[in-house]
């Protein structure tokens, strides 16, 4: 069974079409929202559609992924966030590449849902990048046999990076499946803020994780407003 983990926090405005698709995309999987503390209508979403579990916890995606975990019944995880959307045929793919006992997680290239150039482009670097190094972000929705997550204890309980630092431990474990399937997600943030901006603070903040700057630190430029992370 698939267990589909979504952590929310303020997504009204999206979830109803992302459950209404992931219904029809994996008929069969439990799912499971877990709310940070929203402030819109989302809970309110989430009980229009009867088979969801929504679950609320503290605000932070490591802890709402990890108490999604917690409760969930499935052999395998699927962590998504709540502006992405899943390709079909996700479930079967899934399915194929665990019938390799040698793959411990796995996740999907990543396209983005503005038709721009520059955004195919992103993408086919996230995508080459991950695949050369076998990490992976929130954003290539994860998935990953329940056993091995719970023996890795989880998602690190770190305000961010926590999805980078997961697949370097998955890594140590055994292979990663690259499903060449793409999952289509939103661009809104790089439109906001402006792409090149995005590109640049990515890379430098990746940089600044891999020589030993710790989370909360990158948490604190990456989100300056919001002071630190509780």
């Amino acid at each position: 069974m698939l267990s589909v983990i979504m952590p929310v926090l303020n997504e009204a405005k999206n979830l109803e079409g992302i459950l209404s698709r992931l219904r029809a995309i994996c008929p069969g999987a439990e799912v499971i929202v877990v709310d940070g503390g929203s402030e819109d209508e989302t809970s309110a979403v989430v009980r229009r559609f009867p088979w969801v579990r929504c679950l609320s916890s503290q605000r932070g995606r490591a802890r709402q992924m990890n108490a999604g975990a917690s409760v969930a019944n499935g052999e395998v995880l699927l962590f998504l966030h709540a502006d992405t959307l899943l390709p079909a045929g996700a479930e079967a793919a899934i399915v194929e590449a665990f019938s390799d006992y040698d793959i411990v997680a796995g996740r999907f290239d990543v396209s983005f849902d503005n038709p721009r150039p520059v955004f195919t482009i992103i993408a086919f670097f996230i995508n080459l990048r991950s695949r050369l190094t076998k990490i992976c972000t929130g954003d290539q929705a994860l998935f990953v046999r329940r056993k091995t997550f719970e023996e890795l204890g989880g998602y690190p309980d770190i305000p961010l990076m926590e999805d980078v630092e997961l697949a370097k431990r998955l890594k140590r474990r055994g292979r990663m499946s690259c499903l060449r399937l793409k999952v289509t997600t939103s661009a809104r943030k790089w439109e906001r803020e402006g792409i090149f901006r995005i590109v640049l603070l990515m890379w430098a903040l990746r940089f600044c994780y891999f020589v030993g700057i710790g989370p909360e630190r990158i948490h604190r430029w990456y989100y300056p407003s919001l002071g630190s992370p509780d």
